[in-house]
């Protein structure tokens, strides 16, 4: 029975070999989901430009932010650092923190789209969450960079036009709080972090990071305490690393000493195997007396 096509497997050799793949995903299966997920996400962009706009942002600044950092929860998280008082550079950094997990992405889909060089740096910028997800549900290469770029194209052209329409409209509102559209960001970010925790290791790092967040929310600066709600993910990746490695500590010393045992075992069996041959002997010997 064969499993699914190694995306890096050219689509040469599957002409060369003369059949279908039973794999096959047609490219308007790939775009239909693409545009999905692109149109679903990027409407949220209005989120974050009423947001944006609401924490003190000009339409420039939130424009800009939209068009060249391009990624959802680190533009909430800057904008609600900034809204709450915090140093500019301490939000940007929480941004930051937020936004590596995009380079390891970038470690797997450059591989799976396998672009020229010229080409890769412009990739990079549409290398999210949502992009990924998309490129790596497919079976074959070409699947990988069709769903790749119709989700980044489709995510990025709404994104910036929902922005600029969500900060023309929170003008227009003028005073944001009174809306209850303060809640936007936090609702959103929510609603995109909540779908990725599918383990229990996930959860236990966004259960800390809350508690560390919100308790030291009284006593420290505005956006320190995001940085140090970063800490639970090193933490509980330790804490997994001794208890895995104290497993496989405890099953090479239960090993060792069910080894021992057998081997005392054999030693005593071949003793009283000693002692009964040698009595037979005796016997014999007895018997030929």
């Amino acid at each position: 029975m064969s499993g699914p096509e190694d995306p890096t497997r050219s689509e040469g050799s599957e002409r060369s070999e003369g059949r279908a793949d039973p794999e096959h995903k047609p490219d308007a299966a790939v775009v239909r989901d693409a545009l999905g997920v692109g149109i679903a996400v990027g409407l949220s962009g209005f989120a974050f430009g009423v947001t944006s706009a609401g924490s003190g942002l000009s339409l420039l600044q939130t424009c800009v932010l939209s068009l060249f950092v391009f990624t959802g929860a680190s533009q909430f998280a800057l904008v609600g650092a900034v809204a709450a008082g915090g140093n500019p550079l301490t939000a940007a950094a929480g941004a930051f923190f937020l936004g590596v997990r995009n380079a390891f992405y970038g470690l797997r889909l450059s591989q799976l789209l396998a672009l020229p060089r010229w080409l890769r740096p412009l990739a990079a910028h549409w290398v999210i969450d949502e992009s990924t997800a998309v490129a790596l549900a497919q079976p074959t290469r070409r699947g990988v960079r069709i769903g790749f770029t119709v989700t980044g194209l489709t995510l990025y052209v709404l994104w910036n036009l929902t922005t600029l329409f969500g900060a023309l409209g929170a003008e227009a509102l003028g005073d944001t709080d009174a809306w209850g559209l303060d809640a936007a960001g936090p609702a959103v970010f929510l609603a995109l972090l909540a779908p990725m925790l599918r383990t229990v290791t996930e959860r236990v790092v966004a259960g800390i990071a809350v508690v560390l967040g919100l308790g030291l929310l009284p006593v420290l600066p505005a956006g320190v305490p995001v940085l140090v709600a970063a800490l639970a993910a090193p933490a509980v990746l330790w804490f997994e690393g001794r208890r895995v490695e104290g497993r496989t500590e405890g099953r090479a010393e239960g090993g060792a000493e069910g080894g021992a045992e057998d081997r005392a075992e054999d030693r005593a069996e071949g003793r009283a195997g000693s002692r009964g041959e040698a009595v037979g002997k005796d016997r014999k010997k007895e018997a030929g007396r």
